[in-house]
């Protein structure tokens, strides 16, 4: 979701009766609290009444913009990286582009719009669109749009099996892994969950008490981990070569670094583009979190995946950085030549994506790849704390 940390105007004691709230209240009062990573899953997927099953997210008639709908450059621009990278490759006759959580497909339509102009690209590739929720009209789309060889789409897990070299992109798509809690008082520690309060409405709650992490610390701080199996599985598929990209909002300060991952509460809900409570709308409204690029960029250079070859991660860098590097001032300049009615429109979409503070500086972006390949565009800078 666009970053809305600065404005977090909400009424914390709002709840809505959806009915995924009055299963969940359901299910706690029958088995006791559940994990803030059970409710989340089952806020975003679940297969009846979750938000990414049920919901148009994305968009003016959604309930958030990403970059990609901001301005038609960010997703060219990622286009002609893959482009560039697929020559580092050595422009292999067959690869898969795969994306992560695709939402309407406007990166990638943007995307392959761009790259059609590098001989081969488009002929070599393959798309893999990668989603929780069905997107046959979004294959259908893409494939009658654009000369690709075909139009997938598959499991998370399936990431990971193909034989042949891939390009993997993922914007906005780690903020929504599943997320854990501990919170330490008083030199105890506590996995948080959500549970009922007196009136029987959802409420964060400790669910027991956690042996042998406690930090010093005053007063009461939480700690944020979150499920990064997926980084397992872009590790397994980036075996046969390629690289993948990821942008998303978050931190990046080793000094953070932790058993317990980041000291920060940062759960936060969207919806009709207005933050609100994590617990108000169970199902109706978007939950993410800021990712700590620290523990990716730990989990995609780990040497934990057997059989696997060694994997460099390259950043991260900030938007800003990553997209000024790639020049997008210079492509903003010719698409303003070439559509002088809509020049007004590009600048301010352009300006917003690279603001700094704003966007440009909140969303980060973090490379990784085989480690056959030289360092991939747009990372020249060294890491930062960001």
């Amino acid at each position: 979701m666009t970053d809305l940390s600065t404005d977090l105007s909400y009424d914390p004691d709002a709840r809505r009766d959806t009915v995924l709230a009055r299963q969940l209240v359901e299910r706690i009062r029958r088995d006791g609290p559940i994990p803030i990573a059970s409710y989340m899953r089952a806020c975003l997927t679940d297969p009846e009444h979750g938000y990414y099953r049920t919901k148009r997210a994305i968009g003016q008639a959604g309930d958030f913009i990403t970059a990609p709908e901001i301005s038609q450059t960010f997703g060219e621009l990622i286009g002609l990286w893959s482009a560039i990278v697929w020559q580092l490759m050595g422009s292999p006759r067959a690869f898969d582009l795969v994306e992560l959580g695709p939402g309407r497909g406007t990166m990638m339509k943007d995307a392959l719009r761009a790259a059609r102009i590098v001989p081969g690209f488009l002929d070599a590739a393959t798309v893999v669109l990668v989603d929780v929720a069905p997107t046959e009209a979004l294959s259908a789309d893409l494939q009658r749009a654009f000369p690709v060889a075909s139009v997938g789409t598959q499991q998370l897990a399936d990431v990971s099996r193909a034989e042949r070299p891939a390009i993997i992109l993922a914007n906005e798509f780690l903020d929504t892994c599943s997320l854990s809690q501990i919170e330490v008082t008083e030199g105890r520690s506590y996995l948080r969950g959500v549970g009922l309060d007196p009136s029987g409405k959802l409420a964060f709650v400790r669910r027991q008490m956690v042996s042998g992490l406690a930090p010093a610390t005053t007063g009461s701080v939480v700690f944020e981990t979150q499920d990064w199996s997926i980084l397992k599985d872009v590790r397994r598929r980036l075996s046969a070569g390629g690289a993948a990209l990821f942008i998303d909002y978050g931190h990046f300060d080793p000094a953070r670094a932790s058993t317990l991952g980041s000291p920060a509460d940062t759960l936060q809900a969207v919806r009709n583009h207005q933050p609100e409570h994590p617990l108000t709308s169970p199902g109706e409204a978007d939950l993410t979190c800021q990712v700590d690029f620290n523990a990716v960029r730990e989990r995609l250079s780990a040497f934990d995946v057997e059989g696997s070859p060694d994997i460099s991660a390259d950043g991260p860098a900030t938007q800003a950085e990553f997209l000024g590097s790639l020049g997008i001032m210079e492509r903003a300049s010719r698409l303003m030549a070439a559509n002088p009615a809509k020049a007004a429109e590009i600048e301010a979409g352009v300006a917003r994506l690279m603001a700094v503070p704003g966007m440009g500086s909140r969303f980060l972006a973090i490379g990784a790849r085989a480690s056959t390949l030289p360092a991939l565009p747009g990372f020249e800078l060294a890491p930062r704390k960001c």
